[in-house]
């Protein structure tokens, strides 16, 4: 799966799904592609990242409380 980061646009291929959708888990795991070459897997804070659209990720990954209101 790919994301894209907020602040420059570049693309994150998400290494760990079950992490991101865990709303317990701030970061996510992923690897940045900018370049060529094969980038060192990361960690990435889920606020910063957004789907390619411009979507924001949905609550229930992002939110632990969030059928609180």
């Amino acid at each position: 799966m790919f994301l894209k980061r907020k602040d420059n646009d570049d693309m994150i291929e998400i290494i760990d799904a079950e992490t991101l959708a865990d709303p317990a888990q701030a970061s996510v795991t992923g690897r940045q592609h900018a370049g060529e070459e094969m980038q060192d897997k990361e960690r990435f804070d889920k606020a910063d990242l957004e789907f390619p659209s411009g979507e924001a990720l949905p609550r229930c990954w992002v939110d632990l409380h969030w059928r609180g209101g």
